[in-house]
C-alpha cells in the first residue's frame, strides 16, 4: 500500500521544507509514503528547496497555470507513482502535514473515497476570515450540495485524501480552482465523500495565492458558477431559463389576446405582440437546447466510463 503525498506550490520557499519533512514517513497499514511536488511556475527557490527537503519527485511546470491545472497534473504523476492512496496538502502549511496519517484512515479502511477537511467544522477559523473567501466558500458550498443533494460543509478546502480508484475516474476541467468540481465529479459517479475537522493555521497578513484579488476572485467565482450549473445541471441550467423565457411569452400573449378579444384591436400593443413572438420563440430553442445539452451530458458520462474501463484494461495487462 503505497501513499503519495501531493503538494502543489507556486513561490511557497518559506513554507515548502517544513511542509514537506512534516510529512509521515511511517503510517500504518501503509508500506511507503513518497511526497510530490508540484511547482506551478514559481520564480523563487521552490523547487530546489523541495528536493532539498526530501521531496521524491518534484514536477516544475513552465509558467503559473492554476492550481486546478496543477491537481491535474499531481493526480496524474501520483498514479505514475503507483499511489494507492494519495493526499493533498497546500504547501503554504496552513494545514499541519502530521495530520495526513489521520485524513487517510476512512479510505484505508474502506469507508470512504474521498475525505475532506471542513474549515467551517471548526468555528474559531472561520471568524478569523475575511467577508469574501466566507461569502465565495458559502454560495459554491450551497450550489454543490444542491446539485448532489448532500449537505457539506466546505467544498473549498485544499487538504484532501483520496483512493486510487476515484482518481482514476475523476475527470475535472478548471485550471482555476478545481475544489468543487472533485466534489461534484465523485458524487455523480458515487464515491463516498466524508468531511473531517481539522486544525487549520490561518495568517490573515498572508494573501491567498486563489483569492488575493477581491475583484479576480469574485469574477472566477461568478463565472465558476456558472460553469458549474452548466456542465454538471444542464437541464435544469437551460430547462430553467427556457420554461421561465417561454411562460413569460404565454402570459404576455394571454395580454394581447385578452385585450384584443375585448377591444378587437392589438393597437397599442403591437410592440408587445412582437415581444411576444420573440420570447415564445427563445424559450422553446432554449427548450430544445437543454434537452441537448443532457444528452450530451450522458454522452459525456458514457465516454468517461470507457476511459475508465480502457484504462483498467490497461493496467491489468502491465
Amino acid at each position: 500500500m503505497k501513499l503519495v503525498v501531493m503538494i502543489p506550490a507556486f513561490n511557497e520557499e518559506r513554507s515548502i521544507g517544513s511542509v514537506i519533512k512534516g510529512a509521515p514517513r511511517k503510517i500504518r497499514g501503509i508500506d511507503s509514503v513518497e511526497v510530490l511536488v508540484i511547482d506551478d511556475g514559481s520564480t523563487d527557490a521552490t523547487a530546489k528547496l523541495s528536493r532539498d527537503a526530501g521531496a521524491d519527485r518534484v514536477v516544475s511546470l513552465g509558467r503559473n497555470t492554476g492550481l486546478g491545472f496543477a491537481f491535474k497534473t499531481g493526480v496524474k504523476s501520483a498514479l505514475e507513482m503507483g499511489a494507492d492512496i494519495a493526499v493533498i496538502i497546500d504547501g503554504d502549511g496552513q494545514f499541519d502535514p502530521a495530520d495526513i496519517k489521520e485524513i487517510i484512515q476512512p479510505v484505508l479502511r474502506g469507508e470512504a473515497d474521498m475525505v475532506t477537511c471542513s474549515r467551517f467544522l471548526d468555528k474559531d477559523v472561520i471568524s478569523k476570515w475575511p467577508w469574501h473567501k466566507r461569502f465565495g466558500n458559502s454560495v459554491f458550498t450551497k450550489v454543490v450540495n444542491y446539485i448532489t443533494k448532500s449537505n457539506f460543509t466546505d467544498t473549498q478546502c485544499g487538504f484532501r485524501a483520496y483512493s486510487r480508484e476515484s482518481l482514476k475516474n475523476l475527470t475535472i476541467y478548471g485550471s482555476f480552482n478545481c475544489a468543487q468540481e472533485t466534489f461534484l465529479d465523485l458524487s455523480r459517479k458515487n464515491y463516498r465523500i466524508r468531511e473531517m475537522a481539522f486544525k487549520v493555521k490561518y495568517d490573515d497578513k498572508r494573501k491567498s495565492r486563489v483569492a488575493g484579488n477581491l475583484f479576480k476572485y469574485g469574477m472566477m467565482v461568478t463565472i465558476n458558477l456558472i460553469r458549474t450549473l452548466r456542465d454538471y445541471g444542464p437541464l435544469t441550467f437551460f430547462g430553467t431559463a427556457g420554461l421561465s423565457v417561454f411562460l413569460a411569452g404565454v402570459i404576455s400573449g394571454l395580454y394581447i389576446l385578452t385585450y384584443n378579444i375585448r377591444t378587437g384591436m392589438a393597437f397599442p400593443h403591437l410592440k408587445f405582440t412582437v415581444l411576444t413572438g420573440v420570447l415564445l420563440i427563445t424559450g422553446f430553442q432554449l427548450i430544445i437546447l437543454a434537452l441537448l445539452a443532457d444528452m450530451l451530458g450522458r454522452q459525456r458520462k458514457l465516454m468517461e466510463e470507457i476511459y475508465y474501463r480502457q484504462g483498467e484494461l490497461m493496467e491489468r495487462k502491465k
